[in-house]
């Protein structure tokens, strides 16, 4: 599993983007749909509100495997996650994340029945920072097609997890 220090790294990533692209299995063919995390910190698991009778709730309670990746192509930042989704219905963690986003999906507020949260146990993923200008990485693209035993150097690039 990621030391703190990594889940921080990834934490600094994926903090201001705010919305990963949740891919679930739908009859056997992967479906995605935004999902915007409402936490303030990461420590192996996302969260995110979602509606009891959403489809994508009933396709992680048919199979939990998930992906959720997160993307910044100004920033030169791609984040995949993999693990696995739950609800989960506690009325506290719904109290500690609400806030005015969240407010203006579920009209019905905190007691809403079809509320519920989603939690992402998060097993592995992979994630790649572009430092680069978009000039040098055209540069190392192009220098790649010449020489074809170079490969782009164009950022970090690192697997997580198990």
């Amino acid at each position: 599993m990621s030391s703190p220090e990594h889940k921080q790294k990834i934490w600094k990533l994926i903090e201001k983007i705010k919305v990963g692209m949740l891919v679930t299995l739908d009859d056997g063919v992967p479906r995605s749909r935004p999902m915007h995390l409402v936490q303030d910190a990461y420590d192996g698991k996302l969260w995110f509100y979602t509606r009891r009778s959403a489809e994508k709730t009933f396709e992680a309670q048919a199979d939990q495997d998930v992906c959720i990746s997160f993307s910044d192509q100004e920033d030169g930042t791609y984040v995949s996650m993999s693990g696995t989704a739950r609800l989960n219905h506690d009325p506290e963690l719904i109290e500690k994340y609400w806030n005015p986003f969240v407010a203006a999906w579920f009209t019905g507020g905190k007691e809403d029945p079809d509320l519920t949260m989603m939690e992402i146990d998060v097993h592995f993923g992979e994630h790649w920072q572009s430092r680069e200008s978009k000039t040098f990485q055209l540069y190392e693209f192009a220098k790649a097609n010449v020489k074809k035993d170079h490969q782009p150097n164009i950022g970090e690039n690192e697997k997580f997890g198990h």
